[in-house]
């Protein structure tokens, strides 16, 4: 059952699904196709009508400030609870949320995460709930509230949040993404772009571009300034792809450029602060050394490793010839192709095409001695004149050799030695992220994550072309007359990419601000530097203190990442100061929280930011037995690792061998068979829902209480579809 938390049509408990399973009974419940079976849990009308829905983007000099704005009215007689749903992307920073009701203003409140809790634990002890951000795709969030509306009244939420924009293979993308979930006559997108250098081009892609909405779609450009507007009528909302009776569900993405030129880039400053792009274009590009670390162990096994044959397959035809090349594969020990980098020639190619086709899959994983014997092929390499590059694509955490975390981070640091960048790809969601992501950024690089889809491929390809064509090394951003500054050294700039850098003018004396940018080019040293006598002010259309939030929103994700390499007192330090910037400019972080107080009695939500490396870990559904004699029984789904519960108890550690657990307890490992329980059971898994079982004892549960307040009764309603038709699903 499909709900959405603005959504017209909504299934609000499972009842109706148990009450047909009582009706019908378990076994001729079990003769109906999945069509029935799914048509049983049919969509309950809710009296609310979706009067507007706008979305409003402004981007000035990359800095995009989105605001979300619904207004809803409750045409029922009785009060009803509204929810307002929407997805924004990773990258940005919640600064507003308010609703409007009944000529009052209800503002959120950014708080720390401890004052936060504390106020969440009070509401939920007065019997509330939570809302939350949280993460649900590859490159977007959720946000979730709802509040109570009287008989025939309405309530506007608006939500505003805020990103810098990262240029990638050449351009700068704005995602909107927009569900409705009903189709709504009043429904505006509108994109305002200004950028001081010159908009080069713009397009605009996306679901939503497809040629049944094509029409809906505007587009204007003019210079230094572009607009659109997207402004699809009832009709088009109804029949465009990724469209029905619940109105669209997909994504607008704003594509742009900006004029380069090859000298300082462009900077701008205003109220005492400056914002520094730099992204010289016409460079030469480096001839690169690159070593791949592929991980080869038994979790690999099947379409992953498949994947990343298909990918390197790729990534080897992309190689220049006067590209240096090295492949490690690694599982419980590493197996190189060739004991130091050879040429791209295509002789070496082929050849190594071979190799790649042939990388099995079996053992444990050495994480530990893959990135030494890389570091150290690259470090035997002559490097003048050029660009060294490590990849290490892992699925697990480091199972051989070595593998405590802390000492395989130490022997990377050392053997590397800030000579060249670590970039780890972390395949799925088995991986310990937060370890690949320290490892790379204390190798001045950065940690991605692979998602296990058809396309993993193409993410694993996409990843390299970022990083295929450095055109400077050692790059240093200097700027005299400067302080406060973000991060202003790095190791390599890409071909396609932008380095951005802002700080304070030193008593806004523009004067004496002097900038400079120094870096490695070809095997000489190459300095780009203003030639005017000063940075003159930015005049043109840039909002009062707008410099001063870019400033903030790079400062504060910058500390973020280098809390991850610190402990002791110096984390505290860092942790203290990017709490105070995340406060000062409502920024909802992994460190702070929104705290919305509701109308009706005083009600609390608290609204969290996920780290990409945290990932929800299971829910736990509350069953009560139709005798009604209140015993628990639980379902436990898991997709990282298993989840015992004993006694009230919860674990995430394996089980040994001859563990005990209460008679009622299923622990399915792969290739999770199951058998049958007898009244009540607990099931245990790896995966989202287990398959491939032989059979599950029906019964006839009344009640279900969902205890995770991230798990919305679509899920609880479609578990029980798969658990009450085993022999068409094949699984329990």
């Amino acid at each position: 059952c499909s709900v959405s938390a603005s959504a017209p049509m909504r299934f609000n408990t499972p009842t109706l699904c148990f009450l047909i399973l009582e009706i019908f009974g378990p076994l001729a419940f079990r003769r109906f196709t999945f069509l029935f079976a799914s048509l049983l849990c049919v969509f309950a009308q809710d009296d609310w009508d979706i009067r507007s829905f706008h979305i409003n983007s402004t981007v000035t000099s990359r800095y995009a400030t989105t605001i979300i704005t619904s207004r809803v009215a409750n045409s029922r007689n009785e009060s009803r609870e509204i929810e307002f749903h929407v997805q924004i992307p990773k990258n940005a920073f919640i600064s507003r949320f308010r609703m409007f009701i009944d000529g009052q203003v209800y503002d959120g409140v950014v708080k720390t995460k401890e004052q936060a809790q504390q106020q969440y634990t009070q509401a939920v002890s007065r019997g509330q709930s939570a809302g939350i951000v949280s993460s649900v795709g590859r490159t977007m969030e959720d946000f979730k509230t709802s509040v109570t509306v009287a008989a025939h009244k309405k309530v506007t939420f608006e939500l505003t949040y805020e990103e810098l924009l990262k240029r990638t293979l050449g351009k700068y993308e704005l995602q909107i993404h927009a569900r409705p979930m009903q189709p709504v006559a009043d429904f505006k997108v509108d994109v305002y772009i200004y950028e001081k250098a010159g908009i080069s081009y713009i397009d605009v892609k996306g679901g939503l571009s497809t040629k049944a909405l094509a029409n809906a779609i505007t587009k204007t450009h003019a210079d230094k300034q572009a607009w659109v507007h997207f402004y699809p009528t009832v009709d088009q909302q109804k029949t465009c792809d990724n469209c029905g009776e619940q109105g669209m569900n997909g994504d607008l993405v704003i594509v742009y450029d900006v004029n380069r030129d090859d000298g300082l880039g462009d900077i701008k400053t205003s109220d005492g602060y400056f914002v520094h792009h730099f992204a010289p274009s016409s460079l030469t590009r480096l001839p690169k050394n690159i070593v791949f670390l592929i991980d080869q162990s038994g979790s690999m096994l099947g379409k992953k490793i498949q994947q990343t044959r298909s990918a390197l397959l790729h990534i080897l035809n992309d190689l220049a010839e006067d590209d240096f090349f090295g492949l490690i594969t690694f599982d419980s020990s590493i197996s190189q192709w060739k004991r130091e980098l050879v040429q791209a020639t295509s002789e070496n190619l082929e050849e190594a095409k071979v190799f790649a086709r042939n990388i099995p899959a079996s053992g444990g994983t050495n994480i530990n001695d893959a990135v030494l014997e890389g570091a150290h092929m690259l470090n035997a390499h002559p490097r003048e004149g050029s660009a060294s590059i490590l990849i290490l694509l892992t699925d697990g955490d480091p199972t051989s050799g070595v593998t405590n975390p802390e000492i395989i981070q130490s022997n990377a640091r050392r053997a590397i030695a800030e000579k060249f960048p670590l970039y780890c790809l972390g395949f799925g969601f088995d991986v310990k992220f937060e370890f690949l992501e320290k490892m790379s950024l204390e190798n001045n690089g950065v940690a991605r994550r692979i998602y296990e889809d058809s396309d993993a491929d193409l993410q694993l390809q996409g990843f390299y072309e970022e990083v295929a064509t450095p055109l400077l090394t050692d790059v240093t951003m200097i700027y005299l007359g400067g302080t406060n500054l973000t991060k202003t050294n790095f190791s390599q700039y890409y071909n396609g990419s932008e380095i951005v850098v802002a700080g304070q003018i030193t008593d806004n004396n523009i004067e004496t601000f002097v900038p400079e940018v120094v870096a490695i080019s070809s095997n000489r040293k190459v300095t780009f530097s203003n030639t005017k006598p000063s940075v003159e002010p930015s005049t043109e259309t840039v909002a009062e203190g707008l410099l001063q939030r870019v400033w903030a929103y790079l400062k504060v994700k910058q500390l973020l990442e280098k809390e991850v390499l610190l402990s002791g007192p110096e984390k505290e330090k860092v942790k203290k100061e990017t709490l105070e910037l995340s406060l000062k400019y409502s920024f909802v972080t992994p460190l702070t929280s929104m705290v919305v107080t509701k109308p009706q009695e005083n009600k609390t939500e608290v609204l969290h930011k996920p780290k990409e490396g945290k990932r929800q870990r299971g829910y736990d559904i509350s069953f009560k037995h139709s005798h009604g004699r209140g015993r628990h029984h639980s379902l436990l789904l898991n997709s990282n690792r298993p989840v015992l519960q004993k006694n009230g108890h919860v674990t995430r550690n394996r089980p040994a061998a001859n563990a005990h657990y209460h008679r009622n307890t299923l622990l399915l490992e792969e290739p999770r068979m199951c058998t049958h329980q007898a009244n009540t059971f607990q099931i245990v898994t790896f995966n989202a829902f287990p398959y491939n079982c032989e059979h599950f004892l029906f019964l006839p549960y009344q009640q279900l209480t969902v205890l995770d307040s991230d798990f919305s009764s679509r899920h609880a309603c479609f578990i029980l579809v798969l658990l009450f038709v085993p022999h068409i699903f094949s699984i329990c």
